[in-house]
């Protein structure tokens, strides 16, 4: 149950508000922008969906949006739990902190990260300091990904 739960506050209190759903249109459809770090590549839409598929011109439903954001959540819930089991008996704010984290940057960073590291240890304060430090893009610190790291720290504690 906790993971179930954890999924929710994640898509609810970290994941839409942080990615947003960005450039509705007057018709109620959803274009793909670029990506906030490189003013470019990779395209986005959606609550924050890459791939191959999305290019400059790609436009969604807002139901599609949703489905995409529910997929991406049970592939990165998944992936989190292959590589961190013990994760699944955390109480399900750390989870849902996890979760955004992973979303957000993937799970290629997460397996090699000393975040990682630090939740699998079960040290709360070291992955608190750890997520505050992937608040770049492109080398750039972004205010708002250091908003949601820091969010996302408050969650772990």
């Amino acid at each position: 149950m906790s993971v179930k739960e954890a999924v929710k506050i994640s898509k609810e209190t970290l994941i839409k508000p942080f990615e947003g759903c960005a450039i509705i249109l007057p018709n109620k459809l959803v274009k793909a922008y670029p990506d906030p770090g490189t003013g470019g590549k990779p395209w986005t839409i959606g609550y924050g969906s890459t791939g191959p598929d999305i290019k400059e011109d790609t436009v969604w439903t807002l139901e599609q949006c949703e489905h995409a954001l529910d997929e991406h959540l049970l592939y990165f819930m998944n992936g989190i739990l292959k590589l961190s089991p013990k994760v699944a008996q955390e109480n399900p704010k750390r989870i849902a902190a996890i979760l955004s984290w992973v979303y957000n940057c993937g799970l290629g960073n997460y397996r090699i990260s000393t975040f990682k590291k630090r939740i699998d240890a079960k040290d709360w304060v070291g992955a608190q300091e750890e997520c505050k430090k992937w608040n770049k893009a492109a080398g750039r610190v972004l205010r708002g990904l250091t908003i949601r790291r820091n969010a996302e720290a408050v969650m772990l504690g």
